[in-house]
């Protein structure tokens, strides 16, 4: 029988991949959708339910009948700590929801350069929350996985690109390890197969490390359509900026982990259990238009 999953943030930047390989590994998916014209382009396979996780009979149809949840739980950028967040006040709901209808499986997508919270001095309230937001899934007495990534390459299509320009900011002191969310989502669908009431925590990393400038190269370089180029602002900028915007504040932040956490190789068990990731950045740049 097909496992039946729960989807909530499947519009999101890497919730989409993941929700298609769910889908083509045969399982039914239904998702949480707030708006459900910009589902559409999703995989026919999956159904889409309209609502927001901010209601709690939202959530408790979504979860009827189902055997697990996934959660890619965005941050909006542009609010501030006081804010409501997904990941915090949405994320209480969701586990009352889910301990209501008794679901086999919480599955959390958190991140793996929160951990660069405390080094350097460096504190930021986003990291803290995505720390408690661990702790309530572990506390929550739902079997759970939670998984760590490091960078998306989905990030230079969705972020990073401004016309003809990648931009970057700062400097990149550490190689990351980029991975492509067709990826994550194929080790995410595994997860769900070989797992059974036990609790797993997995490091998701691609198959190369490079700083934020080699990969930037790595894509123009490879990139078929027309020629890219690199753009370069100081970090400082952003930090200014901050002061009177809060998507400069969050861009700040981001780029400061992303440059400076220390990353290194974690994903070998993630790889001998989940599968190893195939997608090289090369190959990503190279079909970016497919």
């Amino acid at each position: 029988m097909a496992l039946k999953i729960a989807f909530i943030g499947a519009t999101g930047m890497v919730g989409r991949p993941v929700a298609k390989e769910l889908a083509y590994a045969g399982m039914e998916v239904t998702a949480l959708v707030r708006d459900p014209l910009r589902a559409k382009d999703l995989s026919s396979a999956i159904a889409l339910m309209p609502g927001d996780l901010r209601h709690a009979e939202d959530l408790d149809r979504l979860f009827m009948g189902k055997d697990a949840v996934y959660l890619n739980l965005n941050l909006d950028m542009s609010a501030g700590k006081n804010s409501y967040h997904n990941e915090r006040e949405g994320l209480d709901t969701i586990i009352r929801a889910a301990q209501k209808r008794n679901l086999k499986r919480i599955a959390l997508v958190s991140s793996l350069v929160m951990n660069y919270q405390g080094m350097n001095g460096f504190n930021w309230w986003v990291f803290d929350m995505k720390r408690q937001a661990v702790e309530k899934i572990r506390a929550s007495g739902i079997p759970y996985t939670i998984f760590y990534p490091s960078t998306f390459m989905e990030n230079f299509e969705n972020n990073y690109r401004r016309g003809k320009k990648i931009m970057l900011a700062g400097t990149s002191h550490h190689r990351m390890y980029f991975i492509a969310g067709e990826d994550y989502g194929k080790q995410v669908s595994r997860s769900f197969q070989i797992l059974n009431d036990e609790n797993r925590e997995y490091v998701i990393q691609g198959p190369e490390g490079f700083t934020a400038e080699e990969a930037a190269a790595e894509y123009i370089r490879h990139y078929p359509d027309e020629p890219l180029s690199i753009a370069r602002a100081p970090a400082g900028m952003l930090q200014f900026l901050g002061y009177f915007n809060q998507r400069m504040r969050y861009g700040y932040h981001i780029v400061t982990a992303l440059n400076n956490y220390p990353e290194k190789f974690e994903s070998q068990t993630t790889w001998d259990e989940l599968g190893k990731p195939s997608i090289t950045l090369r190959r990503f740049a190279g079909r970016s238009r497919e």
